[in-house]
């Protein structure tokens, strides 16, 4: 029951070429920062990421995708990214835009075990209708479009089919946690990292305080240690490293 690895490394070393990964975080908030850059080390390459964005230049998952070792993400938000964008717009990255809610609950059915869903999301749109540009050819034309999704009425409103999200591998970052890998995320943290921890087959979490088992109080624990397979604890300068993405303060 002890799931507690030597250190980031270890804990990444068998995450292949190709493997299909979830990521938590939201901007730069609750983004498993040290697990990230233990892969980046790494060289693994290929890898097919979810995720709410894709990091910023030169943070979090912007890290990977600057030394083009990620071939394909699906995510709702595209922005603040300036390398993604030249890399999707060239053809060298293939995307798949969800909307955001929806996104969430591809990786929460996944997790649960329920293939697919109804959501209006999305309803009267290429998110349904199809078409959206998954890959760019590198002449600008659509290499790979997104596929048409099956629609169905119910109650007289329109839903449009969507699919669950299971993935190899899960790395999430997580305020406290033990060594049989409950967690809990703290405050804006607790966004798209408890999803992500759930659609892993083996989910990796690095961890600001690793505390003992019977620590956390059950009704406290946000995602329970069966979801998780090996838990990092961080050293005081990495769990203090917590970028703001856009800082704003009085004149």
């Amino acid at each position: 029951m002890n799931k507690v690895r030597a250190g980031a490394a270890e804990a990444v070393a068998d995450i292949p070429d190709g493997a299909s990964l979830a990521v938590g975080g939201f901007g730069l908030s609750g983004v498993p920062e040290v697990l990230i850059r233990a892969l980046y080390e790494r060289g693994t390459d290929g890898l097919k990421v979810v995720s709410n964005n894709c990091g910023v230049d030169g943070r979090g998952l912007g890290i990977l995708l600057s030394a083009g070792r990620i071939a394909r993400v699906t995510g709702s938000y595209v922005g603040e990214n300036k390398e993604f964008a030249r890399q999707y717009l060239g053809g060298e990255l293939e995307v798949e835009l969800t909307p955001q809610g929806t996104l969430a609950e591809r990786l929460r059915a996944g997790g649960a075990g329920i293939p697919a869903f109804y959501t209006p999301a999305g309803v009267g749109t290429q998110v349904a209708n199809g078409g959206l540009p998954w890959r760019y050819a590198p002449d600008g034309t659509v290499a790979v479009a997104s596929p048409r999704k099956e629609t169905r009425d119910f109650a007289g409103r329109p839903y449009v089919l969507e699919h669950g999200i299971t993935t190899d591998f899960a790395l999430v970052r997580a305020w406290r946690g033990d060594r049989h890998g409950n967690l809990v995320f703290r405050r804006a943290a607790a966004n798209f990292n408890p999803l992500a921890a759930m659609a892993g087959r083996v989910t990796v979490a690095e961890v600001e305080e690793l505390v003992e088992p019977g620590a956390l109080r059950p009704d406290e624990i946000h995602v329970p240690g069966i979801y998780v397979q090996r838990v990092v604890a961080l050293a005081a300068g990495q769990a203090a490293d917590k970028p703001i993405e856009k800082r704003t303060v009085r004149p």
